[in-house]
Formats: structure tokens, C-alpha cells, sequence
């Protein structure tokens, strides 16, 4: 049974009744560009067919009443009080986007749901994202108004940062609410422009769950980001997007090795991803290919957040006959990491990768065969 048709036997299940709504946001991967996107730089996401689905329908008062198929739990809390801390943890997130819609001025009524989805929890395919998407979706169908898909990404950045108080920048949300299938999506995360670049037919995306949970992610998340905005003040620029290779050599002494490597990262991590997007509308998958392999080692140097089993499965991608490239995908320190792959290939890949991983590092990894899909959507049922 597939999450979908999970989420709306759990309802029926549970209430008795079948839902008004279901709304679906997809999780997401990046082919390329990571840890670009707070600093005003570019990404090439996909949104994939993995998502977050919620089932609901409207209530007569303020009340909420969820159930997580995800976590097997179930919480009832008020649209009045949706900042109250004894509430469980996996409810921020949904509570932080119905706070967001009220905020803009969305009178969400109360409403039964169910929740969840196919998206591995703490992986790096931005489940957190997509739920906050899919409540905005679903708060916005309760009262039954449309805004743009952009600014519903925008809404779930803004839960993020003031809810959540997790600094991300705005890649995550608009992949999953503005997903274009078979494309992936350039996206200038200054100007907010997103322009589809169609995948090859003959390549298949292959997301490799090293199963190491995610440490150390919001810290040295936040650290990186304060490192990168101390550079680029170094380097007298907005933000690193504004900065090349000649301006960071320049100024190499008086940035210091951490703040030159972070910022070697951020330039060069951009000029792949303009790289790619070229050599993807030219066919040029070996380029591609070239320029995965080079993000992880600059991930894992310069950067550095990779993680000896991040390292360990990108390696043993890398050297797989078919493989284009891969690399390690997400915040690090863990989840996962992302191979293009020949279709006529990926089975012997797979084959392969996963147990020469499993005898490396003890961990069974799971590995998703993954297809670009639509954004986020709501249907009334």
C-alpha cells in the first residue's frame, strides 16, 4: 500500500468518516548546490516522489486533532495556543505553519488530520520542509484561498526561521512546493527566480540513506552560516555570491584558513552548479558526473561536513561502472547522499554499493531509485 492510501485508511480508521482534503508536498534532493543558498547563491534541487500527505476535514471549533503515522502518536492542541512547549515535539512543525497562516491573516478553523508519508525521517530529503509545506497547502484549502507557490515556500521558510528558530535558507520549501517533474529546478536564492532544466530520460537520480543519523546538524549549521556572513564581510561583499576566486585569494591572509576554505566552498560550489546546469542541457553527463564528485570533496575539506560514512558510500558510488557521480546531499554529518546513474545500470549499482557499504561501516543502507516530481497540491476528495 503506498503512503497515500496509508494516510487515508489511518483517517477513515480513526474518525470513522472520510476526509474533505488531502494535501501532498514532496521531499526533496539536490543534485548540486548545498550550503549555497543562505548565501544568496544557487542550487539545482528536485522535488521526488517521496512526500508528506495530510488528511483532514474541518471541525466547529478551534480545536486540532492530529495523528502522526510517522511517529504512532497523536496530539490535540488549540489554533489559540500553538506555541505551548508541552506539546510533542513532532507537532512544531504543523503547529508552526497553522501559526503562520494566522499570522497572515487566515482564519484556519479547527479540523481532524492524519499525517505522513514515505519520506525517511532525518535523512537530508527535507521531510521537516515538506510538512511544513503540506499544512499550508491544507490551511490554505480549509478557507479556500490560493496564493502563489513561491510564497507558500516562502511561508514555511519563515516557520523555520521565526517558529522553529532554525536559520535555513529557501531552497528546501521551494523545491517542494514548486517541483517540476522531470526537471530539476534552478533556483537564484537572491532574486527567488526557479527555472526547470530537464533531466536526461536515460539517467536515474539514486538517494543513498547511509543510515547515520544526523549529529551536530542546527550547530554547526548556524556556525557555518555566522563563518560565511564573517567572510564575506572580510571580503566587503553582501553575501558570498558576490565573491570570486581572485577576490578570495586576495584576501587569504586576513581571512584566516577556516573563513577561506568556508568561503572556497560557497564560490567554487556555485560555479558547479552553473557548470552543470550548461552541461545538462547539453547532454554532458560525465561533467555532471565530474562536478558531483568535486561538491563532495569541497563538502568534506573545505566545508567540512561530511562524515566517514558519508565519505565511505560517495566513494564507493564514484567507482561504480554506470555512476556518473555522487556525492554526499543535505546539511551532513550524516543522512544521505545522491548518485547519477545510467538506467541500465542502477540495478547492478545498487547491487553493488549497498552490502560493499554494510561491510565497511556495520550500517544497512537503504537506497531510493528517485524520479523529479511535482511540487506541492491539494485535492478535495
Amino acid at each position: 500500500m503506498d503512503a497515500r492510501e496509508v494516510i487515508l485508511n489511518t483517517f477513515r480508521k480513526h474518525f470513522g468518516t472520510d476526509p474533505a482534503l488531502l494535501a501532498r508536498a514532496p521531499g526533496r534532493v539536490n543534485l548540486i548546490g548545498e550550503h549555497t543558498d543562505y548565501n544568496d547563491g544557487f542550487v539545482l534541487p528536485a522535488a521526488i516522489n517521496r512526500a508528506v500527505y495530510v488528511a483532514a476535514s474541518p471541525r466547529d471549533d478551534d480545536m486540532v486533532e492530529l495523528v502522526s503515522v510517522d511517529f504512532d502518536d497523536q496530539s490535540t492542541f488549540s489554533l489559540d495556543v500553538l506555541d505551548d512547549p508541552d506539546l510533542p515535539g513532532w507537532t512544531r512543525y504543523p503547529r508552526g505553519a497553522l501559526w503562520w497562516l494566522g499570522k497572515k491573516g487566515y482564519a484556519v478553523p479547527g479540523f481532524n488530520g492524519v499525517i505522513g508519508g514515505d519520506i525517511p525521517l532525518a535523512s537530508g530529503l527535507s521531510s521537516s520542509a515538506a510538512v511544513e509545506v503540506v499544512m499550508i497547502e491544507l490551511g490554505l484549502a480549509l478557507v479556500e484561498a490560493e496564493i502563489p507557490q513561491v510564497d507558500k515556500a516562502l511561508g514555511g521558510v519563515e516557520v523555520e526561521n521565526k517558529f522553529i528558530g532554525m536559520p535555513c535558507g529557501v531552497m528546501d520549501q521551494m523545491a517542494s512546493a514548486m517541483g517540476v517533474e522531470q526537471h530539476v529546478l534552478l533556483i537564484d536564492c537572491r532574486s527567488l527566480d526557479a527555472r526547470p532544466i530537464p533531466v536526461p530520460d536515460d539517467a536515474s537520480i539514486v538517494i543513498m540513506n547511509t543510515m547515520k543519523k544526523r549529529g551536530l546538524v542546527d550547530s554547526e549549521y548556524a556556525r557555518r552560516r555566522e563563518q560565511c556572513e564573517a567572510a564575506a564581510g572580510k571580503l566587503g561583499v553582501k553575501a558570498l555570491r558576490d565573491a570570486n576566486t581572485m577576490m578570495l585569494d586576495a584576501a587569504k591572509d586576513d581571512l584566516g584558513d577556516v573563513l577561506y576554505r568556508r568561503a572556497r566552498h560557497v564560490i567554487t560550489e556555485n560555479l558547479r552548479v552553473q557548470a552543470t546546469v550548461m552541461a545538462l542541457k547539453a547532454g554532458g553527463l560525465k561533467t555532471v558526473g565530474q562536478a558531483l564528485h568535486n561538491s563532495h570533496i569541497s563538502l568534506r575539506d573545505d566545508y567540512e561536513v561530511s562524515c566517514a560514512e558519508l565519505d565511505v558510500i560517495s566513494e564507493l558510488a564514484n567507482a561504480q561502472p554506470g555512476c556518473y557521480g555522487a556525492r554526499m546531499t543535505g546539511g551532513g554529518f550524516g543522512g544521505c547522499a545522491v548518485a547519477l546513474v545510467k538506467d541500465d545500470a542502477v540495478e547492478a549499482f545498487i547491487a553493488a554499493v549497498a552490502p560493499a557499504y554494510e561491510e565497511k561501516t556495520g550500517l544497512k543502507p537503504e537506497l531510493y531509485v528517485c524520479q523529479a516530481a511535482a511540487g506541492s497540491s491539494v485535492e478535495q476528495l
